[in-house]
């Protein structure tokens, strides 16, 4: 099988046809390892083999020669773009790939008007490439439903975040997402063995494998970081090569990247910059945001863990904090980039400064442990809605106290189960506006909850 003519943009933006070189048997000597290694074939693809094993569903829709617009959903370095390539190679379908990231509405409907060029008779569209379609505003997917209603393209797009989130329904409603797996240590080492005896620069080595621990948690169960790593390690002078750990640890931190969005750095950075806010530090909080927005972070994502946060560490101890990380989230959507830096700025200070209280995280964690444990407690009759005479006369709703009818609209009736009555689930933080809440609480219920 020879896979497809790839279409891309140039850096113009014009579509322009080219061939890869790895597919048509030229000079692969600068060529990357992870280009050279990329699998031409299905039974190249390691690790999703419940898309791609006999019986699974993705490989019966290919093997049918009809396939339906997609979402591939995975982390970084499983074989998404791959996958879609193979797809059409598969299929002898022509390829029109576009990035998200540097592609608008003219690129689509370019791209768009390229398929309808290209379809002729009965013969099936191309398929349209989106990397990171995540990243496609929502007047950029509006763009692509006609051509993929009217099948002139057949749609993948690959994305690393949750596609009920970030695409829109009506596009969302026309595909299916197929979720791509991480590789486990057992499919990367399957991999290295491949690459060390197939690939034609590797196999004139001798490469001894002492350990592989290091290079396996490195890597993290993306393939294309693996055989970065491993080229590294492997472009020494000489035919004798030696891996293990300490030169694992030593050749990837001579490398290592600023920050990758898809790798350890992504996740080692956002937590860094959670656990600054957290410990009440401005100055760091603003400095791991800068990183983050150098590395190219997508606002959204920084936005979400901020809300998130305002939620988790924040909470009552000042309730307008989550209030305002939702307006930081609104308004950089609105703005953009770069003026969103000064927004994201402002609220992350606004939130690192604000005093702390996990007591809102802690109550419903209590509480759903509460509920694993013991199931389904009935609902206490009294609470119970009503709304049929039958169910009156089972005493539903018998005995309830309307709040508002009482003495400073409260009423100290039971409002939970017989078997977790008394039981405090949420504990008010050590703060000011907490324990004014305390202070209601005990002149409501006295010591039903203990010391609040």
């Amino acid at each position: 099988m020879v896979l497809p003519p790839l279409i891309t943009r140039s850096p113009d933006h014009s579509i322009t046809r080219s061939l890869n070189p790895l597919f048509y048997g030229l000079n692969m000597s600068n060529i990357p390892l992870a280009e050279r290694m990329r699998p031409r074939s299905i039974a190249e693809i390691l690790g999703q083999e419940h898309l791609l094993s006999e019986g699974a569903i993705l490989l019966k829709a290919i093997r049918s020669g009809k396939i339906p617009s997609m979402i591939l959903w995975g982390p970084p370095g499983v074989g998404k773009t791959t996958l879609a390539r193979v797809i059409a190679g598969e299929m002898n379908r022509s390829f029109i790939a576009l990035s998200a990231i540097n592609s608008g509405v003219k690129d689509v409907r370019d791209a768009i008007d390229q398929a309808k060029k290209q379809k002729y008779f009965d013969r099936p569209g191309p398929i349209l490439f989106i990397d990171e379609i995540h990243r496609f505003s929502k007047s950029q997917q509006d763009s692509l439903l006609g051509a993929v209603e009217d099948g002139t393209i057949t749609l993948i797009g690959a994305t690393t975040e949750n596609p009920s989130f970030e695409v829109i329904s009506a596009l969302l409603s026309r595909s299916q997402v197929y979720v791509l797996k991480p590789l486990d240590d057992d499919t990367m080492r399957k991999l290295i063995k491949r690459t060390i005896e197939q690939d034609p620069e590797l196999k004139e080595k001798n490469i001894l494998i002492e350990e592989d621990s290091a290079l396996l948690q490195l890597t993290g169960g993306d393939a294309r970081k693996l055989l970065s790593a491993l080229e590294i390690i492997t472009s020494q002078p000489g035919k004798d090569v030696i891996i293990n750990n300490a030169i694992v640890q030593e050749a990837i931190q001579r490398n290592i990247a600023l920050y990758d969005k898809g790798g350890d750095q992504h996740y080692d950075i956002i937590s860094a910059f959670i656990k600054s806010m957290r410990g009440s530090d401005p100055n760091a909080a603003v400095y791991w945001l800068a990183r983050m927005l150098h590395g190219g972070e997508d606002i959204k994502f920084i936005a979400r863990r901020m809300v998130i946060l305002a939620a988790e560490d924040i909470g009552l101890a000042n309730p307008n904090a989550l209030l305002l990380a939702q307006s930081c989230a609104d308004a950089i959507h609105f703005v953009g980039m770069p003026e969103a830096r000064i927004i994201l700025s402002e609220a992350v200070i606004y939130l690192a400064t604000s005093p702390k209280s996990n007591a809102a995280y802690d109550a419903i964690g209590a509480a759903m442990q509460y509920v694993n444990e013991t199931g389904p407690l009935p609902v206490p009759l009294h609470l119970r809605n009503t709304p049929t005479q039958m169910m009156k006369n089972m005493g539903y709703g018998k005995g309830y106290e309307y709040s508002h009818q009482y003495e400073g609209n409260f009423s100290p009736q039971e409002y939970m189960p017989d078997d977790v009555a008394g039981t405090a689930f949420y504990k008010p933080g050590d703060n000011k506006h907490e324990q004014e809440i305390a202070s209601r609480m005990r002149n409501w219920w006295k010591e039903k909850y203990g010391k609040q």
